[in-house]
């Protein structure tokens, strides 16, 4: 296993006794389509976790594959005037992770999280383990309470 999807599962454990099934793909799962091929699951349960800079402060969203994040609703659930993707070398140094591997949790620091409510609708989801290449399966439910989420309509 690639050491960061490695270090992932290490973390989850520590920190929520909670043990990944990792699965890696050498093709990568660098889309939402490519992960949901192959894993072998719907696009809408694809959990993509993408960061967001609003207003100067790290937001993470867990996005369905299905959908786009609105950048208009992130504004407004956080009243702020600016929103635009983090650039990847503030994501790597401040959440620890690389574009791309993000996880849905695990990050080196605390940072808000909202969930895209359609990702509920569905009993399991795959969200990203560190690396483009390494994916796991958990309950959406469950997914939430890790990561401290919030249920948001932040799709466009």
């Amino acid at each position: 296993m690639h050491a960061r999807a490695t270090a992932f599962a290490n973390q989850a454990r520590e920190r929520y006794e909670f043990e990944p099934q990792i699965e890696e793909f050498p093709e990568g799962t660098k889309t939402a389509a490519a992960a949901a091929e192959a894993v072998g699951c719907d696009v809408g349960q694809i959990a993509s976790s993408l960061v967001f800079d609003v207003d100067g402060s790290l937001v993470v969203s867990v996005t369905s594959g299905a959908n786009r994040v609105d950048e208009r609703a992130l504004a407004e659930r956080f009243d702020a005037d600016a929103v635009e993707m983090a650039g990847p070398e503030r994501i790597k140094t401040e959440l620890g992770w690389s574009i791309g591997g993000v996880p849905p949790f695990c990050h080196d620091r605390s940072v808000p999280v909202l969930v895209d409510e359609s990702l509920l609708e569905h009993d399991t989801v795959w969200a990203a383990a560190g690396t483009p290449e390494a994916v796991f399966p958990i309950d959406p439910e469950t997914l939430v309470t890790f990561a401290d989420g919030e249920p948001a309509s932040i799709a466009d």
